[in-house]
C-alpha cells in the first residue's frame, strides 16, 4: 500500500523545503499459470546503494524471488518514465529510485513496486527507506503485499510487513481464517516481538492502522544497547527469513492461486484498491516528496505514479 513509507513524514518535520528543484534523469482453488522464467536481458531490478549490507542482500533476494516466480506474468521493463525512476533534489541531499512493473493482461498481478529513498537529515545522519509492495487485480480477492524498512540510525530501524486484506474480516470470517488463521501468519510477529530489542511500532496514521491485517508486523528494532544481537544480526537471522517466507507465501498462495470472484465483487475490489492507491499518493507522498525533492520533481513523479496506478 505504501509507495515508499506510510510514516515518512515523522522523520521529515524539520527537513527544509526544496524550492529550486532540478530533475536528475537516468535512464475452491486452482493454479494460475505463473512461469518462473523471464527475459532477464530486458529487465534489471534496481540496486539499493545506501542500504546497509544485510538490507541490500535481503532486497536483492526478494526481488530475485519476484523474478523467479512471477517474472513471466509481468512486463519485463519498468512502466514508469525515466524521470520517475531515478531522481534527486537540487541540493544533492536527497535521492530516490523507483522500479514499477505492471502485470500482463493475463496475470492476476496489477503491479509490483520496489524502491528506495535516501536523504541526509538536518540533524545529521541519514534516513534510508527501502520498500517492496505488490498489488493484485480485481480478478482475485487475495491480499496485497507490503514491506517497508525505515532506518534513520545505524543501530535501529522500523519494519512494516503485511499481507493487506481486501475484504472486511468481520463480514467475511472465512477470509480471515483462510489467509491469516489457518496459515498461522501471526507466528512471524510473535517471533520478532519475543526479541528484547523489538518493541511495537504505532503508526501516527490512523488510516494506515485501518487497512493493515491483524497479523501485520509494525515494530521498532533498537539494538543500540543490546548485549545479545546487533541490528545486522537481527536483519539476517530474523527479518530476512520472515520477509522471504511471507513473500513466498504471497507469490504461491495469492498471486498464483485463482479464486472465484463475481462481477459485483470485482467492482468492489477495483474501487477499494483505487481508493487505497490514490490515498497513499495523496496523504503520504503528496506531502513528503515536495519537501524532499521540490514541487516540480514531485509533481512529475506523482503524476507518473497516478497514471500507472489508475490504468
Amino acid at each position: 500500500m505504501a509507495v515508499i513509507s506510510p510514516n515518512f513524514n515523522k522523520w521529515l518535520e524539520h527537513f527544509p523545503v526544496i524550492t529550486t528543484p532540478k530533475v536528475r534523469f537516468s535512464g475452491s482453488r486452482s493454479k494460475v499459470r505463473c512461469s518462473n522464467s523471464m527475459d532477464s536481458g530486458k529487465a534489471k531490478m534496481m540496486e539499493f546503494p545506501y542500504a546497509s549490507a544485510p538490507i541490500k542482500k535481503l532486497m536483492v533476494e526478494l526481488l530475485s524471488t519476484v523474478d523467479d516466480k512471477l517474472g513471466s506474468s509481468l512486463h519485463p521493463t519498468s512502466t514508469l518514465p525515466s524521470h520517475a525512476q531515478h531522481f534527486g533534489n537540487s541540493a544533492g541531499t536527497a535521492q530516490a529510485s523507483l522500479h514499477l512493473r505492471s502485470g500482463l493482461p493475463s496475470s492476476q498481478i496489477d503491479l509490483i513496486l520496489g524502491g528506495w529513498i535516501h536523504c541526509k537529515l538536518p540533524s545529521g545522519g541519514a534516513l534510508n527507506i527501502t520498500t517492496l509492495s505488490a498489488y493484485l487485480t480485481s480478478s482475485t480477492d487475495a491480499p496485497h503485499f507490503l514491506l517497508d524498512l525505515i532506518q534513520s540510525s545505524p543501530t535501529s530501524l522500523v519494519l512494516i510487513l503485511d499481507l493487506m486484506p481486501r475484504k472486511d474480516l468481520i463480514l467475511y470470517p472465512e477470509y480471515l481464517k483462510y489467509y491469516y488463521e489457518d496459515t498461522q501468519l501471526d507466528r512471524h510477529r510473535q517471533r520478532l516481538q519475543a526479541l528484547p530489542e523489538v518493541t511495537p511500532y504505532y503508526s501516527p496514521s490512523l488510516y494506515i492502522r485501518a487497512v493493515i491485517s491483524p497479523t501485520a508486523i509494525l515494530v521498532t528494532i533498537d539494538a543500540g544497547a543490546s548485549e545479545s544481537k546487533s541490528i545486522e544480526q537481527i536483519i539476517e537471522d530474523d527479518i530476512s527469513p520472515i520477509s522471504k517466507d511471507l513473500l513466498h507465501f504471497w507469490a504461491e498462495s495469492c498471486a498464483c492461486s485463482a479464486r472465484e470472484v463475481d462481477a459485483s465483487e470485482r467492482a468492489y475490489l477495483a474501487e477499494r484498491d483505487r481508493v487505497i492507491k490514490n490515498k497513499t499518493i495523496e496523504v503520504d507522498l503528496g506531502s513528503s516528496l515536495p519537501r524532499l525533492f521540490g514541487q516540480e520533481v514531485a509533481d512529475r513523479v506523482l503524476d507518473a505514479l497516478k497514471e500507472c496506478y489508475n490504468k
